[in-house]
């Protein structure tokens, strides 16, 4: 196995004080906001089959031995587990996975919030974006001055999304699109079928379907909305949002499934659409690194000590799902840029302390999962992703996530993944290119459906199918069109 030496400690000392002040049932309080800032790591490699130049340094930090005798876990089986598993290994998919989604302490397991305004916001009348940005600012203080002192001094998971501060704008932006693209195929015989993945507090289903009944009656008719969900809190308040209608607003139209997207296992052989609006960030992914020189890649192995501690290793490419992955993004035009600079890399070996492993490279190995069940059980689905393209200030590597968390009203940024499991939220951009490529070969094996993928910025979506003058302040300005330039759509 080859183990990097990490030099900075900072999140794991963060982690640990946090930890040594309250028990690891402390939630997590992220905002997914380009303006947020957060720190980044500076992070080195060696091994433990080093170059003679590094072979003294290397041997005064021996590889514990025990590691090779800690089981290999996967994030399925740590999901009965009550507390994180100790004396283990992880692939790294499966540790972040089981950090984010394992049912009893994981980040999304514990009292997730989106933040939401009572009231939609008057975009006509408000003076400039500057006037709308501090009202945002006032109704999310009010917001988390409603949590009780227990949840301000442990830390709230709340984010906040287009769909939240756009309300029904945004929305109807999504209804318009997939009405347009449903009455593309002449007068349609089939239901209108709309499944969403993850769709927090409800709103943007609730928004969709208000559209299609106010605007296109004899298609609400015909209108099935479906909703999957992996939590179990979030799943009840979809309900309960639901319940709270009017009588005469109700969409009974509305199923709410709570289970794991990558637990499915019945066909849907109905045309469909298939919405995952900020869903993609959160899918665990695997690292891998490449050797200095021969450019072989190595996955990345989380383990965990008795005592709790992570340390991160490497071990030669033979998980069957990263084999996939790279082999499939292998067929694309796709250059990893941690193999840039062979020249540089070659001059580099031969000087002293040189290393033999690239940066990492985050890859998206739940990501081919995902798409893996649109092909095999959605098999004429239209696909509509949106996410973050890029993210400000994300830890050292190629596609790397952010990680961070709120403590005490304060923004604890971290420098690593490897953090304590449920107490961070860890969220990847999308690179939506590469993404469109894998997408095709995948689920789109013929050049005439291949050439329907697009990938469009959200700002070009919103400028086709949004009603840009109700989001429009009295100065000219459209908050709609300035917020979250860093999201971009995959439309198939």
């Amino acid at each position: 196995m080859i183990r990097p030496i990490l030099t900075s400690q900072f999140s794991h000392m963060i982690s640990k004080h946090i930890t040594a002040l309250h028990p690891p049932k402390l939630k997590s309080l992220p905002h997914k906001s380009s303006a947020i800032s957060f720190l980044s790591r500076k992070l080195n490699s060696t091994t433990s089959n080093p170059p003679s130049s590094l072979g003294r340094l290397l041997d005064e930090i021996p590889l514990n031995a025990e590691y090779f005798n800690y089981p290999r876990l996967t994030a399925r089986q740590t999901a009965l587990r009550i507390t994180p598993p100790r004396e283990s290994q992880m692939l790294v998919r499966d540790f972040i996975d089981d950090s984010l989604y394992n049912p009893n302490y994981g980040y999304f397991s514990k009292q997730a919030m989106i933040f939401s305004p009572q009231n939609d916001f008057d975009f006509n009348g408000i003076k400039d974006n500057l006037e709308f940005m501090n009202l945002v600012g006032s109704k999310y203080q009010e917001f988390e001055n409603g949590f009780e002192l227990k949840d301000k001094k442990a830390a709230k998971q709340i984010w906040h999304t287009s769909t939240e501060l756009f309300k029904p704008w945004y929305g109807y932006a999504f209804a318009k699109y997939i009405v347009t693209e449903y009455k593309l195929n002449g007068n349609p015989q089939h239901d209108l079928i709309i499944y969403e993945l993850g769709a927090g507090n409800g709103t943007l289903m609730l928004n969709i379907l208000d559209y299609i009944q106010k605007f296109e009656p004899a298609i609400y008719k015909k209108t099935k909305y479906r909703i999957v969900e992996i939590s179990i809190k979030l799943a009840e308040r979809q309900r309960q949002i639901q319940d709270f209608r009017k009588v005469t607003n109700v969409h009974n139209c509305i199923e709410i499934i709570n289970k794991n997207i990558f637990d499915w296992d019945e066909p849907v052989n109905e045309p469909c659409f298939f919405l995952a609006c900020e869903v993609l960030d959160n899918f665990a992914h695997d690292v891998i690194r490449y050797e200095f020189m021969t450019e072989k890649p190595m996955q990345g192995v989380v383990v965990t000590n008795e005592k709790g501690e992570y340390e991160e290793i490497y071990e030669p490419v033979n998980d069957p799902l990263i084999t996939r992955y790279l082999t499939l993004r292998n067929k694309t035009t796709y250059k990893t840029p941690a193999l840039q600079r062979r020249f540089y890399r070659k001059m580099r070996n031969k000087l002293p302390l040189a290393p033999n492993l690239t940066q990492s490279e985050f890859i998206p190995t739940k990501m081919l999962l995902f798409l893996d069940v649109l092909k095999d059980y959605f098999p004429q689905h239209r696909l509509v992703i949106s996410d973050f393209y890029k993210l400000p200030d994300s830890i050292q590597g190629v596609d790397a996530p952010v990680v961070q968390t709120r403590y005490q009203n304060a923004m604890v940024p971290c420098s690593t993944y490897m953090v304590h499991p449920g107490w961070f939220d860890i969220f990847f951009p999308t690179n939506f290119e590469l993404l469109k490529d894998i997408y095709q070969l995948v689920c789109r094996s013929s050049r005439a459906e291949s050439e329907k993928v697009k990938v469009l910025q959200q700002k070009e979506f919103l400028k086709r199918y949004a009603e840009l003058a109700r989001t429009q302040t009295k100065s000219g300005e459209n908050p709609i069109l300035m917020y979250y330039e860093n999201v971009k759509f995959l439309l198939s």
